[in-house]
């Protein structure tokens, strides 16, 4: 997709927001350990085990919204110049990550039957569609998409067949791409609301100890927004800003959850992905990694644009206040802390190859093409019937300046296709009282009148058509301008302008806070001045007390780090030994049941796919054909840069088996 690069690298934008304690936590005692400074961007975190004289720890952000912060208040100083930069025509990306039942989804979508509490989604959907409505000398068309990796697998939520597995696959101009994925055009709010309320109903949602209403799985609404304009140059110019709304599930201990059956597995697919996406964003962060690992989960492809790609981002980080999930908000305020070192370069799509309103438009303009045919031929076949009427005496040509003052193709072709069919009905009655005629003359050129009447009714139907499908498809195109009362917009216009006004003037206050507090600490040691060699000593002693006390924080950081680690590791160990089980059952199910010769039969159709990262099945091909084109499978999958694929968990679970040693 051509695009203009915007100069220079912009910064992936986080922002953190903490949910009030819940009735459960008041109940069971569990004390507040967050504290959030929202003028300073601030979010510090005291450890409810520390020994007693130990530092909170403390993290600095592009926003910081607390309790009591409303949806509106995240909405328009954070996200409203994002979706402004996507009617611009860039990409943009907004997505919520932390613990399971921190608020991810409330903030994402809130209650949509409540305007205050109504989240970014349905606030974005207002904001497209208003800006459309106030817009002047511009064709738009929107479209929307829903879709959830749900263990690891890619499921269309508007589709018919949930059933169906979508592939991923990469195009050079446009990036990663879902292949198959259905899209809706909507032309208004409550079309697109319809549409997300639709995926919404068969997205995998479950309950745990965590979460009455936990999401299950990954979800991405998006949103595409063609827009046309002429140019300076007089030409039309289309840009194209796609819109990522991303509601992650909630990273979760196993121990915490208290859940059984599908769920541990859930958990499992969940945090390998979350673990993936960690692994990308310190790759880079990290300027010596020359490997980015996109390619370890579903999710972190799909989001490639929007870190450290062509994208607009906005991370949500959201914590929960309460001393027993400390573990897992310090892990969320870390991950968070590393995120916001990521350097995208966003840039406009501009007059991509690829678009749906180009083709919209051109369509269009085919079909207005033949409808104007039609009725030109009408005219002439009218004023030729008139002509020679003139010229038998059967009439005269006084109406023929009736043609210049017909209003609209579809009253001129209704007029002439009446007018002929009276014309036909006439000559066949002529025919049938013509008594100098012989029979079978007379039987030949009722049927040639016949024929006539049949051609000209499909010739109608034909139009019909034409005319149905390009009102259709004119009306999926949104023009601004055409419905505005410009006292209110203006007004309307006026009010969001300020709203903005007020949030940028926020954002450069805390700022400019936040850059005072890093030079008063680098200068007031060249301010200082000692009236005495005992107050220097004092003085000095403070500062080293300061620095000690930096120090053991610095200390305790790296041994809560390599306590997270080797949770983690322990998290992965437990999920790898569980698949190991069942790889290890599967496969004796196959030493058992299955025949070796068929057995050898799988194994030799089974080739790599570098393309899709995976491995697959060769068709079956029927006896006599050419086997010759079809892809091979490689005799190892070594060199190929992937996790364990599946054919190679199979050998060593072959190999640790009792059986096998």
């Amino acid at each position: 997709m051509a695009g203009k690069p915007r100069s220079g690298c912009e910064a992936l934008r986080v922002v953190a927001r903490c949910r009030p304690m819940s009735r459960r936590e008041e109940a069971a005692g569990y004390e507040r350990v967050l504290e959030l400074d929202v003028k300073l961007g601030q979010v510090s975190i005291r450890n409810p085990r520390a020994a007693p004289g130990e530092l909170p720890k403390t993290f600095t952000f592009d926003a910081v919204y607390d309790a009591s912060s409303k949806q509106a208040d995240l909405y328009d100083e954070t996200v409203r110049p994002l979706i402004d930069s996507v009617l611009q025509g860039f990409n943009g990306t907004v997505f919520a990550y932390g613990q399971t039942g921190t608020g991810k989804t409330y903030t994402m979508q809130g209650a949509w039957a409540e305007p205050e509490k109504r989240g970014i989604i349905p606030s974005a959907f207002e904001h497209i569609f208003t800006h459309i409505s106030r817009s002047q000398n511009q064709q738009y068309l929107v479209r929307a998409s829903y879709l959830e990796i749900y263990q690891e697998e890619i499921r269309d939520l508007l589709a018919k067949d949930q059933s169906k597995k979508l592939e991923l696959k990469e195009n050079p101009e446009t990036g990663v791409y879902i292949k198959d994925l259905s899209s809706f055009v909507t032309k208004n709010v409550k079309e697109i609301e319809h549409v997300m309320n639709l995926g919404s109903q068969t997205r995998s949602v479950g309950s745990t100890n965590m979460n009455e209403h936990s999401s299950r799985s990954h979800a991405i609404f998006l949103i595409t927004i063609e827009c046309s304009e002429t140019g300076p140059d007089g030409e039309e110019h289309i840009r194209v800003g796609k819109l990522n709304l991303v509601d992650l599930a909630g990273s979760e201990r196993q121990n915490k959850m208290g859940a059984h059956g599908e769920r541990p597995k859930e958990a499992s697919k969940i945090n390998l992905s979350l673990s993936a996406l960690g692994n990308v964003i310190s790759a880079l962060v990290d300027g010596r990694s020359t490997h980015i690992p996109y390619r370890d989960s579903k999710l972190t492809r799909l989001l490639q644009d929007s870190l450290g790609g062509n994208a607009k981002t906005i991370m949500v980080a959201t914590l929960g206040p309460a001393s027993h999930s400390y573990d897992e908000s310090l892990s969320t305020l870390r991950f968070a802390n590393r995120a916001k070192n990521i350097k995208n370069k966003p840039r406009v799509n501009e007059d991509p190859k690829d678009t749906l309103l180009r083709e919209f438009q051109e369509e269009i303009v085919r079909l207005k093409a033949q409808l104007e045919k039609r009725g030109m031929l009408g005219k002439k076949r009218r004023r030729s019937s008139r002509r020679k009427k003139a010229m038998d005496g059967e009439g005269t040509v006084d109406n023929e300046g009736e043609d210049e003052n017909e209003d609209g193709l579809e009253k001129n072709m209704e007029n002439y296709l009446k007018e002929q069919k009276e014309r036909l009905e006439e000559e066949k009655a002529a025919i049938q009282d013509d008594h100098s005629l012989v029979s079978e003359e007379k039987q030949k050129l009722l049927q040639e009148k016949e024929k006539m009447i049949e051609h000209l009714r499909r010739e109608q139907e034909a139009t019909e058509l034409l005319a149905i499908k390009y009102k259709a498809m004119e009306s999926k195109l949104l023009i601004g301008g055409r419905t505005i009362v410009d006292h209110t917009n203006e007004q309307q216009k006026m009010l969001e302008l300020r709203r903005q006004e007020i949030a940028e003037q926020k954002r450069r206050e805390r700022e400019m806070q936040q850059e005072m507090l890093l030079r008063d600490e680098e200068t007031m040691e060249l301010r200082e001045t000692f009236t005495s060699l005992q107050q220097e000593v004092e003085i000095k002693t403070k500062k080293l007390k300061k620095l000690y006390a930096k120090l053991q924080a610095v200390k305790a950081e790296i041994q809560d780090q390599h306590d997270e680690y080797i949770r983690v590791r322990q998290d992965l160990e437990e999920a790898q030994n569980e698949q190991t089980r069942e790889l290890k059952l599967k496969y004796l199910i196959i030493e058992n049941f299955i025949p070796p010769e068929e057995k050898n039969k799988i194994m030799n159709r089974l080739y790599f796919d570098s393309d899709e990262d995976q491995w697959k099945f060769q068709p079956l091909v029927p006896t006599g054909g050419n086997s010759s084109q079809m892809k091979r499978r490689p005799t190892s999958a070594v060199g190929y840069k992937r996790p364990i694929s599946q054919y190679a968990r199979v050998a060593m679970a072959r190999r640790s088996h009792p059986r096998f040693r």
